[in-house]
Parts: structure tokens; C-alpha cells; sequence
């Protein structure tokens, strides 16, 4: 009887047990909820506190149709796979095999990294592609793609008078917006961007992504070549645009050029730049690069010449690498926190303008850098230049931080119960010992202070910078082009 009464008291035990738990659960949901609605709507009003005056941007170049899969349902086309990964899989920037292919992907897949990539072997590519579109569990879809137009699209959307400088075909033209303007001529076939896309969690082989992302592989032929240059430069006179935005130079990456081509096609570019009106503000969009020569040829022709930089972790470690150890960064942790990345942010700062004071009395075409737009999955980090041309910072950051959740869960409405945060509810504003904390407010979510920046024999510099949270989307329908709707939508309050 004794035994019997023990087993119903620990049965009762188990079941309150188990019934507090589902009460705790749904309790701590249910605050979850009203926190991520309070936080929403503080950023709505944020987002919406400024009208657009329809500013004129002129944006390059190039453009693609972009052909989406599932990764993991793609990937299953072969037997064999495992077996064809080595035991520590390897990054290879030259893919000429399937084997190389596998391999790149596997590299970038585990870390959760996103990741662009050139294959020479276009009859590779081609069988790609070709197994892509009639894949039954991919669910392979077309869209419209390339920087210069998914940028020069938002930006359009959000109410800008937009030129753009690319070549596509008729059909792809089709899925232009028609308030954007082509300057380029119409070709007959599109280059194709292969776009793997994956989800948190998602499982290939032994191997599991750690956050959503994607890993695109292409063979383009008139990207490489920015073919749409001349054409867009015929289209710029008198249109006097109040941003002018370069994009799309990663496409040079590992391509097979003659000697020299490269080189002349970049100074066109920085000639381009070179001849906008001071007035004028010079956005460049930063995009995952591999060739080392290439970024030491941007950061001679091209970065000098901007106001603005746009780029997400990865890219920011990248750029950093560089810079300070003449080296390039493959991967970058994939969530870093705000204090890492804001200690990248303030180094690429401050030598980008380090090189911009010691060389303006001899090239009076150069500008400083002013403004940096770092985005992340958990958050947007916005540093500028007081006093300077760039407006609405913290609007602009709220307004990122929307665009993000509303792209990648390919919606454009906001929801709360398909969100979640991953913003500490406090961040530090720097890796250094004794640097301020930041609490996070749910009434008012951006977090904006000011900085002062030193560089020999010039007067202080004052910056300001922005941390916006991003609601992310818990179910991720698309990640290729979010960082391109993000810029543009940051951009677009900022000019």
C-alpha cells in the first residue's frame, strides 16, 4: 500500500510538474511576444518619421537572373557525396571539378558563412544549372539579381528617381521595376547566378549550418567585364544624381583576364567616381572577395573615391584583414557581438581616412570615408561623420533593421510571432577593458552615441554611431540580396 501511495504522489508530482512547465513556457512566450510588438512598433515609428523627397541615384553595374535551390535537396543530385568530402574540408577558390565545388560549399555551409564564387569550367556550370531547373526538390525559382539592380530596386521602391547601369535580356528586363531606368543595351542571354540557399539548422552529411545563408557560384561572362560602363556613363550627364552607387566589382573575382584589362576597366570606374559633383554622395557596396590583388586594386582605385561603405561581417573581417596584415579573411564568426564588430568598424575608419589625410594635398578628387553600414543578423550598425552630409542615422538604421526581416521572410508585413531577437538586452560599445555599456530599451530601440576619432595634425573628428536590433525572421525564405535591400533601404533616409 506504502509503494502504491509513493507511485501516486510521485505521479501527481510529475504531472503539476510537467503542467508548470507548459504554463511557464507559454508565459514566457506570451512576454516574449509583447516585447518584440513594443519593439516593432518603436521601430515602425522610427522608420516612418521622415518622407522622402525622391532623390535621384545613379547606380552600376551589371546585372544577372538569378536561379534559387534548397541546398541541402540540390546537393542530394549525386551518390557519393560524403565520401568525396576530405575529413576537414578545405576553402578553393579556383572550382573547376564537381569535387572543388563540393568542397567550397562544404567549407562555408559549416560555418554559416555567406559565400560567392567563380567557376572557369562553364560546362560545369552549365550542367548545374540545367540539373537545378528540372530538380523536383529544390523548387528552383528565377529572379531577378545582381547588386545594381536589386539596390536600385529598393531604393525605387522606397521612392527614389533611379538610372541604373546594366545589360540584360528582354525577358529579364521584364522583372525591372519601370520606374527604373536602363541605360544599358539589351543582350541575349543573361549570366546566371547559382544560388544555394540554406536554413538554421539545416543538415548535409555530417555537417549543419549554424544560421541561414547562402553560397551563390557563377560563371559570368559580362559582369567581369562591367560591360555596362560606357553606355552608363553616356546616360549621367545632366542627371546630376544626389548618390551615386558602386556595386558589383566582386564579379572580377578569379576571372580569366588579358594583361592589363582589369586594371583600365577599374580606372574607368574610378573615373566615373572621379567626375561626380562634390555634391554628389558615393556609396560603395563591399560583396564577398577572394583575390587579394582585386581588393588592393579597390583599395587604390575605388574606396578612396567614396563617402559611404556597405558590407556585412564577414566582408567588414575581410576589409580589416586586409588593411591592417595585407592578408585575406576566408570566414568571420557568423554572429559576432556588437562590440567585436564595432572595433572592426572603428579600424577600417580610421586607416581608410588615415590614407585619405596623407594623400588629399596631392588628389583632390579623393573624399573621406564618412559613413559605414555594418549588417548582421542580429543587428545594423551605422557610423557617421557629424556635421557632415549624411541625415536621419537612427531612422535609418530602424529602417535596415525592417528591411532585413521583411526580405528574408519575403514579406511585407512585420510579424512579431515570426520574429525573434538575438540582442543581448545590454552590449558593450567596445572589446576594450572599461568601455561603456549600452542597455537595451524596448521604447526605444536604437542606441545611438557619439565618438571622437584622432588622426595626426588634423582637428578631432566627431562620429556618431547607431545599433539597431533586427526582429529576425524564425523562418527564412530567402537570404541572397538582403544585404542589398538593406543598404538601399538604409540609404534611402540618409541622402
Amino acid at each position: 500500500m506504502g509503494i502504491t501511495s509513493n507511485l501516486t504522489l510521485l505521479t501527481v508530482i510529475s504531472v503539476f510538474a510537467a503542467l508548470f512547465s507548459i504554463i511557464y513556457q507559454a508565459y514566457l512566450a506570451s512576454n516574449d511576444l509583447k516585447s518584440l510588438t513594443k519593439i516593432l512598433q518603436n521601430l515602425k515609428a522610427l522608420e516612418h518619421e521622415f518622407k522622402v523627397d525622391k532623390p535621384r541615384v545613379a547606380i552600376g553595374y551589371g546585372s544577372c537572373s538569378d536561379l534559387y535551390v534548397k541546398a541541402v535537396d540540390f546537393l542530394n543530385f549525386t551518390s557519393g557525396i560524403e565520401e568525396s568530402l576530405s575529413q576537414e574540408t578545405l576553402n578553393i577558390d579556383d572550382i573547376s571539378t564537381e569535387d572543388d565545388f563540393l568542397q567550397s560549399f562544404a567549407y562555408y555551409f559549416q560555418r554559416g558563412a555567406a559565400a560567392e564564387r567563380f567557376t572557369s569550367n562553364r560546362n560545369l556550370f552549365q550542367n548545374f544549372v540545367r540539373l537545378a531547373k528540372k530538380s523536383q526538390t529544390a523548387e528552383p525559382r528565377w529572379a531577378l539579381g545582381g547588386n545594381a539592380p536589386v539596390i536600385g530596386s529598393r531604393l525605387a521602391a522606397e521612392g527614389a528617381d533611379v538610372v541604373l547601369g546594366a545589360k540584360m535580356s528582354s525577358k529579364l528586363k521584364s522583372h525591372l521595376r519601370p520606374d527604373v531606368r536602363l541605360t544599358g543595351s539589351l543582350i541575349e542571354d543573361d549570366d546566371i547566378h547559382l544560388i544555394l540557399e540554406y536554413k538554421t539548422g539545416d543538415e548535409w552529411g555530417t555537417l549543419k549550418s549554424p544560421r541561414a545563408n547562402r553560397y551563390i557560384l557563377h560563371n559570368d561572362h559580362h559582369n567581369p567585364l562591367i560591360s555596362s560602363l560606357e553606355e552608363f556613363e553616356q546616360a549621367l550627364p545632366g542627371f546630376n544624381p544626389h548618390l551615386f552607387v558602386v556595386s558589383g566589382l566582386q564579379m572580377m573575382d578569379n576571372y580569366f583576364y588579358e594583361k592589363g584589362v582589369r586594371e583600365s576597366r577599374i580606372k574607368k570606374v574610378r573615373n566615373q567616381m572621379e567626375t561626380q559633383s562634390p555634391n554628389t554622395s558615393i556609396h560603395f557596396e563591399m560583396a564577398s572577395f577572394v583575390e587579394l590583388e582585386l581588393i588592393q586594386l579597390l583599395l587604390k582605385d575605388v574606396m578612396p573615391y567614396c563617402d559611404s561603405i556597405g558590407m556585412n561581417e564577414q566582408e567588414l573581417d575581410n576589409l580589416r584583414q586586409v588593411l591592417e596584415f595585407g592578408q585575406i579573411s576566408l570566414v568571420a564568426d557568423c554572429n559576432p557581438r556588437v562590440a567585436i564588430s564595432l572595433d572592426q568598424a572603428r579600424s577600417v575608419f580610421k586607416m581608410l581616412n588615415e590614407d585619405y589625410f596623407k594623400h588629399r594635398s596631392s588628389d583632390s578628387r579623393r573624399r573621406m570615408i564618412t559613413r559605414i553600414h555594418l549588417h548582421t543578423l542580429a543587428y545594423q550598425a551605422i557610423l557617421i561623420v557629424k556635421n557632415n552630409r549624411w541625415k536621419n542615422t537612427k531612422n535609418a538604421a530602424a529602417k535596415a533593421s525592417l528591411t532585413a526581416h521583411r526580405h528574408v521572410c519575403a514579406s511585407s508585413i512585420v510579424n512579431p510571432d515570426a520574429a525573434f531577437r538575438l540582442l543581448d538586452d545590454s552590449f558593450a560599445t567596445s572589446a576594450q577593458e572599461g568601455a561603456d555599456r549600452i542597455p537595451f530599451s524596448e521604447e526605444d530601440p536604437v542606441s545611438c552615441w557619439d565618438e571622437t576619432f584622432n588622426f595626426d595634425g588634423q582637428p578631432p573628428v566627431e562620429v556618431q554611431i547607431c545599433v539597431a536590433p533586427v526582429l529576425i525572421c524564425k523562418i527564412a525564405k530567402q537570404t541572397a540580396g538582403a544585404g542589398d535591400n538593406i543598404s538601399g533601404a538604409g540609404l534611402i533616409l540618409q541622402i
